[in-house]
């Protein structure tokens, strides 16, 4: 079984640039306080450092 994060959006893309914007529809995130089972992978990880403001892992599975 593949690794597992669970990341929750914690802040908003209002007045933030478009590369963050872009970075969180990746995500598949675009509300706020949503939540998103993703698989943890280096790529997956890049995206979540590049917005730790907006972005918290909650849980790690696996």
């Amino acid at each position: 079984m593949a690794k597992t994060i669970v990341v929750r959006q914690i802040g908003s893309p209002i007045r933030r640039p478009e590369k963050q914007r872009q970075t969180l529809i990746g995500l598949g995130l675009n509300k706020m306080h949503k939540t998103r089972e993703l698989e943890d992978t280096p790529a997956v990880r890049g995206m979540i450092a590049k917005i730790p403001h907006m972005v918290e892992i909650v849980e790690e599975k696996g």
